[in-house]
């Protein structure tokens, strides 16, 4: 019986009893009115007692059974199994909208940009970091474009510090779609035009500017646009984080999802790759993909290094002394505060927890896991079917595609699978941007597990105290939103959930939630 069946046959049998009190007791009010008039009031009143005791004590039993009913509907309900069997097969499915759509069409006024000889000059940007930190930055890099009224040089990708290839943004995306989607938003070249000076021609050179870390709008329309009507040009280098995620106008808030969720389309091999696995995955079944981020660089970063042997964790210190600021960090204290990455062991015992049994399809979306198979066969033995991008059909990379499409295909299969699982979603910028791209994509469901409140589990676990941890685990997991839409709450990113200002409602009680109406 499914758990809404219990709660109808339940609801049925209680309003039942409640209709026999009534009936009850309609009935004995109706035996005492012949009755009134041969009797003395004083035998009429012993008499209405009477009758009031006995509808008090069927009241009393029946009231009893209902609570007895009740009490067999929660057993079904918070039953082991039942609520396992149940909350497994609703997260195939994605989680209810309350009504709110994708949206980032603007909803006031929104003039065209510049033309060429109306704009204040050209703005480059060299975005760094990992495939979805450059994915922020492009974002942010068309937003600053549109705030100073200037023309968007195609970003920069410094693709070789990190993944050490030659790929560029040619190389990753789709740049007649990028042009194509945002004509309406910024204008976009491909470099910096040539000038002619004292009979030379040579291109424009861009005066160089470090960015604070979150400038706000303000700066951007004092300080930097000062400097592009002053040289012309300006190239803005390191650019990551460098503009206020919360903005205080919606409108370039949705500009931002128009990028990211719109305009930045990978190119057509990347796509096909990503579908081919998608449909392999998906020809038998559903699947869920997991970010396992048990890397060298997350561990050292995070300090976690007391579950690695001695040699382990004389590389992790000397990464971290070369790559992190000279800082204390103790492994208990780490853990307590959920600083710690998942362990691949632990990422199972969760999922098995929730109830997802060895016959869940599972892809793997991460670079070289750190500890190598002792880490890992522990995850390979709770879920055997595991895959990633290097092991599927025609779908496979292979071992010589540059770092950065390899993290393209990983990104597409993720935002297409039926389940996502992140298990680091600290500096990770990779599981948010998944994560805001799926809440855009219709609320497709995300298992975030709280890894603060998942620590004193894992920490009496390892202390030899595993009784009853799978119980502890679901009390935690299940209480999460599953990508159901909800406020933006600090410190959540608004690439990790970019609701309300994209998302809108045809019968918002708010005006500013309101759908636009259609052509």
């Amino acid at each position: 019986m499914t758990q809404s069946g219990s709660f109808a046959i339940t609801r049925t049998r209680f309003h039942s009893i409640i209709g026999i009190l009534h009936s009850f007791r309609s009935c004995a009010a109706s035996r005492l009115i012949p009755l009134r008039r041969g009797l003395s009031s004083e035998m009429l009143l012993r008499r209405h007692r009477g009758l009031e005791r006995l509808w008090v004590a069927v009241a009393a039993a029946l009231v009893t059974g209902t609570i007895w009913l009740w009490s067999s509907f929660s057993v079904v309900l918070l039953g082991t199994y039942r609520v396992q069997d149940f909350v497994v097969n609703e997260l195939w499915r994605t989680a209810d909208s309350n009504g709110w759509r994708a949206s980032s069409a603007p909803r006031t006024y929104w003039p065209p940009p510049p033309t060429e000889f109306e704009s204040n000059g050209y703005v480059r940007v060299r975005c760094n970091g990992g495939l979805s930190q450059q994915r922020s930055a492009i974002c942010n890099a068309v937003v600053v474009a549109r705030i100073m009224n200037a023309t968007l040089v195609l970003p920069e990708l410094d693709t070789n510090s990190f993944w050490h290839d030659e790929s560029g943004f040619v190389d990753i995306y789709d740049v007649p779609h990028f042009i194509e989607t945002l004509k309406y938003d910024v204008r976009i070249v491909m470099s910096v035009p040539k000038i002619t000076a004292e009979g030379k021609t040579k291109k424009l050179k861009a005066y160089k500017i470090d960015p604070p870390r979150d400038a706000p709008v303000t700066w951007y329309r004092t300080t930097a646009l000062e400097k592009i009507r002053k040289y012309g040009a300006i190239y803005l280098t390191p650019f990551s984080h460098r503009l206020a995620e919360e903005i205080d106008d919606p409108e370039l808030q949705r500009l931002r999802c128009r990028v990211n969720y719109h305009a930045l389309q990978f190119k057509s091999n990347i796509m096909k790759t990503s579908s081919d696995i998608v449909k392999k995955l998906r020809s038998e079944g559903h699947f869920m993909s997991i970010h396992l981020r048990f890397e060298l660089d997350m561990i050292a970063y995070a300090g976690c290094i007391d579950i690695f042997t001695p040699k382990e964790q004389e590389i992790l210190l000397k990464y971290r002394a070369d790559h992190f600021a000279n800082k204390t960090l103790i492994y208990r204290e780490r853990r307590l505060i959920g600083k710690c990455p998942l362990t691949p062991e632990e990422v199972g015992l969760i999922i098995r927890a929730i109830g997802f049994d060895n016959t869940t399809r599972i892809y793997l979306a991460s670079g070289k896991l750190f500890g190598g198979k002792r880490f890992m066969k522990p995850f390979k033995t709770m879920f055997p079917r595991l895959e990633n991008h290097s092991m599927i059909g025609s779908g496979k990379l292979e071992e010589n595609t540059p770092g950065l499409a390899r993290s393209a295909v990983d990104y597409m299969v993720c935002l297409l699978s039926d389940i996502f699982i992140p298990t680091y979603d600290g500096p990770s910028n990779f599981a948010n941007n998944v994560m805001g791209h799926r809440l855009y994509y219709g609320f497709r469901t995300t298992i975030t597990p709280n890894r603060k409140a998942l620590a004193p589990i894992f920490m009496d676990m390892e202390e030899g105290h595993a009784s009853g941890y799978e119980e502890r685990i679901r009390q935690v997991m299940f209480n999460t939103r599953f990508g159901a839409p909800h406020r933006r709450i600090r410190p959540e990113s608004f690439y990790t959930n970019s609701w309300p200002e994209c998302f809108c409602q045809m019968n918002a009680r708010n005006h500013a939630d309101r759908c636009q109406p259609t052509m």
